[in-house]
C-alpha cells in the first residue's frame, strides 16, 4: 500500500501534469499509515521542501534518522532514497513544494542546503506554511505557487544564514513587469498561472515573482485576482446576465470562490452589489455608510 495518499495536487502549468513539467507544484499529502506499519523505500524525484502540518513520522535517509513533528520541514534531494516510519503516532499531513531543476537553481541554494535533510520547527517557516494551506483552501488571495516559492525562498535564506536582498529592478525588468501587468489585465478572463505570466515576461518564475511584486506592489496572482474582480464589478453593474456567467466571464473557474472573493473585496455579495449598482437606494446607502 502506498504510504502517503495525495489529497490534492496543484500544478501551476495548466498544460502539464503535476510533478512532470510544471516549474513548481504543491502536493497536499495525507498519510494514513498505522503505528509501526512496515516502511518501504521511496525516492525523491525532484528538489523538494515539505512542511509538516500535522502528526509525526520518522524520516530515514542516507544513514541518518530524523523525527519530524508538526512545524518541521523535510528536505528532498533528487535521487535520495528514503523511508518514512510511524513509531509514535498514526499518520501525518504535509505540504510538499516540488521544484524543477531550473527553479531549484534560481533560488540561490548551495548544495549543502539540499543535504540538510530535515529542519526543526521554525516560526519563519511555520507562518508561510500555513499561508500556503490558506491559499490551497481558497482563504487567501495569494496564489498557491507564490506561497510555495515564498516558503522555499525563506527556507533557503534561513539555511544559508542571510536574507536574499532584492536589488532594485533594472529598467528592462521594470518595463517587463508593467507590460505583463497590462497583459494580465487584458487576459484576466483566461486561465493564467505564475508560469504563464513569467513566460510572457521572459523571466524565470522565481525572478519574475520578485520583480513584479517590487515594481507593481502586489504579487502577480493578487493583481490577476483584482483584475478579475474589477471586471466582475463592471459586468454586474452593466447588465443583468446570470451571476454564474459573470463569474466565468471574469475568469473565475468556481462560483463559490467568486462569491467568497467578491464579498471579501466589496463587503457585499455579487447579487447585492448589482442591486446597489442598479439604484436600490437602501442597499446603496448601507454599503456607502460602511465604506465612508
Amino acid at each position: 500500500m502506498q504510504r502517503c495518499q495525495s489529497a490534492g495536487a496543484y500544478s501551476f502549468d495548466v498544460t502539464a501534469p503535476a510533478l512532470v513539467e510544471s516549474s513548481i507544484a504543491c502536493i497536499d499529502y495525507r498519510c494514513t499509515a498505522g503505528l509501526r506499519e512496515r516502511p518501504f523505500v521511496e525516492c525523491h524525484r525532484r528538489h523538494s521542501v515539505s512542511f509538516v502540518r500535522k502528526g509525526s513520522f520518522g524520516y530515514h535517509v542516507r544513514g541518518e534518522s530524523f523525527e519530524l513533528v508538526a512545524g518541521s520541514t523535510l528536505v528532498g534531494q533528487p535521487g535520495d532514497e528514503y523511508k518514512c516510519s510511524h513509531e509514535h503516532v498514526c499518520g501525518d499531513e504535509c505540504l510538499s513544494f516540488q521544484l524543477t531543476p531550473e527553479i531549484a537553481a534560481s533560488v540561490g541554494a548551495c548544495p549543502s542546503v539540499w543535504r540538510s535533510r530535515a529542519v526543526p520547527p521554525l516560526p519563519q517557516l511555520m507562518v508561510l506554511g500555513e499561508l500556503a494551506q490558506a491559499a490551497i483552501d481558497g482563504r487567501s488571495d495569494v496564489g498557491v505557487d507564490e506561497a510555495g516559492l515564498s516558503f522555499v525562498a525563506r527556507f533557503v535564506e534561513l539555511m544559508i544564514g542571510k536574507p536574499q536582498r532584492a536589488s532594485e529592478p533594472a529598467a528592462r525588468d521594470r518595463r517587463r513587469a508593467v507590460e505583463t501587468a497590462l497583459w494580465l489585465d487584458e487576459n484576466a478572463h483566461e486561465p493564467i498561472d505564475l508560469g504563464a505570466a513569467a513566460r510572457q515576461a521572459g523571466l524565470s518564475a522565481f525572478h519574475f515573482l520578485r520583480v513584479f511584486e517590487r515594481v507593481i506592489g502586489v504579487t502577480p496572482h493578487q493583481y490577476l485576482m483584482r483584475a478579475r474582480l474589477r471586471r466582475a464589478a463592471r459586468l454586474l453593474a452593466a447588465d443583468s446576465r446570470p451571476i454564474t456567467d459573470v463569474a466565468f466571464d471574469s475568469g473565475f473557474g468556481d462560483l463559490s470562490n467568486f462569491v467568497r472573493s467578491f464579498r471579501r473585496a466589496a463587503g457585499l455579495s455579487p447579487r447585492r452589489f448589482r442591486q446597489a449598482a442598479h439604484g436600490e437606494r437602501k442597499i446603496c446607502q448601507e454599503w456607502l455608510a460602511v465604506h465612508t
